[in-house]
């Protein structure tokens, strides 16, 4: 398919992925258009919720809608490094009987890699993503070996508060252009949701998009024009997260703000938005819409916002509303 037929049916595709995916996965289509998002423009993805509500689920069936290599890690804390990145392993050579090592890769050779509940990782083992995430390739020893593209982390976690977790460091929460929140199901899909899954035959996901398709809408993502005036606004409401004299909300209930990373993630974001969406330039309903994805875990609350109960949402919402 030529990128232009790409461009003009990225509506069309982005429906039946959800379409495919709503077969298994019922009431969560935003979140799987902010996962969606988060692959086409070649990023990582977090996804955070209490247990039981088809995280892993979600992402697996996505991957299943993707002609992609899929590799899943279930973290626990006795998970090491080595299990992730792969290690050296001794071979012999059946005709002479001599020794040689050879690289065995791990899980992480993948293009879509799940990382299940990644914060019941410890911090060592969680680092061992880090350089996969930042630079798509793994040093092992003295060697570097390059990942095979595309490749995308979609990260699961519990929330923080829960016994055996460890809170993922900063340096890490930023490699992930969105966290995104999994709520509990309103009513009625919740009950679509029991009956599916204690019928006779649970459906599953049919293959959608091709790896040449993948690879245009990336391409395709980058070429939305945003306007001057958009981007400004974008870097207003970026840089009116950083508590100083001039910042009132941000002094009042942050402890550190977003960097220019968070300017680049909202922009690049609200370009696939808009594509999926089928319009030909960003607006500023896409930019309003992916602020919060991009800001959640880029925002750190100081005591004053614990204590008043404010969570960053909130102060997203209320900076939004006071940048012109």
């Amino acid at each position: 398919m030529a990128e232009s037929d790409t461009y003009k049916q990225a509506r069309v595709l982005f429906e039946k992925v959800v379409k495919s995916m709503s077969n298994t996965i019922i009431g969560q289509d935003e979140v799987i258009e902010d996962i969606l998002i988060a692959i086409i423009t070649g990023n990582h993805a977090l996804l955070e919720g209490y247990p039981g509500l088809g995280k892993t689920m979600m992402i697996r069936a996505l991957a299943q809608t993707l002609d992609l290599r899929f590799s899943r890690i279930q973290c626990t804390p006795d998970l090491m490094p080595s299990d992730i990145t792969g290690t050296y392993v001794i071979e012999e050579e059946p005709k002479t009987g001599k020794k040689t090592f050879k690289f065995q890769e791990g899980p992480v050779f993948a293009n879509i890699v799940l990382a299940d509940e990644i914060n019941r990782a410890t911090p060592k083992t969680q680092s061992a993503l880090l350089e996969a995430m930042q630079e798509k390739q793994v040093t092992v020893g003295n060697n570097t070996f390059p990942l095979e593209l595309p490749f995308f982390v979609l990260a699961t976690q519990n929330p923080l508060e829960m016994e055996g977790t460890y809170p993922l460091p900063e340096a890490q929460l930023d490699r992930f252009l969105l966290k995104l929140m999994v709520e509990y199901p309103d009513f009625d899909d919740e009950c679509r949701v029991v009956d599916l899954y204690t019928g006779e035959n649970i459906p599953q996901p049919q293959r959608v998009l091709t790896r040449e398709v993948m690879m245009d809408l990336g391409k395709l993502t980058r070429m939305v024009p945003i306007s001057k005036e958009l981007r400004e606004y974008v870097m207003k409401i970026v840089a009116a997260t950083r508590p100083n004299r001039d910042n009132k909300i941000a002094s009042q209930y942050l402890e550190y703000g977003a960097s220019t990373r968070a300017g680049i993630g909202i922009v690049i974001a609200s370009k696939a938005r808009a594509l999926l969406h089928g319009s030909n330039f960003v607006s500023k309903e896409d930019v309003m819409t992916m602020a919060y994805p991009v800001l959640r875990h880029r925002l750190i609350l100081n005591f004053e916002s614990e204590r008043e109960g404010v969570g960053t949402d909130d102060v997203t919402k209320m900076i939004i509303e006071s940048v012109k």
